[in-house]
């Protein structure tokens, strides 16, 4: 190393010079400059030594592991499309419509008016009577046998429905009749009925019978 050098070189100065040589004596070096120079030149030394031994520290586990996950993160609208989830669109509910048991444009009928006991006629209490009505056939249909009358609502007053006179067609009018019998109760009874067909739909108009017991 340099330092070894320039102390032997001092020594071998120091030593030529108590022999007494002569050789004309040389100034002797400071050696404030020696120990100086010898100084400067370690520091360089171990400052060269300490970046040569001086390496670039690894990457750490976490590190890698981010920089890999980094690169494996989709950038494209795409990617990002293709790693969503996938929405689950619900068909709605079906709607089951139920048909009528009877097309209103085949089977239909209207109230034309009363032929027989009128609104308001005085009966006695359990009176038996027949009230009759003229309807008229205003569906696309022919009424004809399994056609017949129906109890709707209000009191029934043990009505029995008498079978169709004839076969009708449509736009015809028929007279239909029901059988009663007026109840115990005095006051005002009403009984409403309609027409039915074979298949036991109910269509039309609804018609009544509106009594008075005394």
């Amino acid at each position: 190393m340099k330092i070894n050098f320039l102390i032997t070189a001092f020594l071998t100065a120091v030593l030529l010079s108590a022999c007494g040589t002569s050789l004309p004596a040389s100034p002797l070096p400071d050696a404030n400059v020696i120990y100086t120079s010898a100084a400067q030149t370690v520091v360089a030394e171990l400052t060269q030594t300490a970046a040569a031994n001086t390496s670039t520290p690894e990457a750490t586990a976490t590190e890698t592991q981010a920089a890999q996950t980094a690169t494996t993160v989709p950038t494209s609208a795409s990617a990002i499309e293709t790693l969503a989830p996938t929405a689950t669109i619900e068909a709605p509910p079906t709607i089951i419509v139920e048909a009528s048991p009877t097309d209103q444009f085949c089977d239909d009928a209207i109230w034309v008016g009363d032929v027989s006991v009128q609104d308001g006629t005085e009966m006695s209490a359990e009176q038996n009577f027949e009230k009759t009505w003229r309807i008229k056939n205003t569906g696309t249909c022919t009424w004809g046998e399994g056609y017949h009358l129906v109890f709707g609502y209000d009191e029934e007053m043990s009505g029995q429905a008498r079978a169709l006179p004839a076969i009708v067609s449509p736009e015809e009018t028929v007279e239909v009749t029901v059988v009663f019998k007026a109840p115990l109760a005095t006051g005002q009874h009403k009984s409403y009925w309609r027409m039915a067909n074979t298949a036991g739909a109910n269509f039309g108009e609804f018609f009544y019978v509106d009594i008075v017991v005394r």
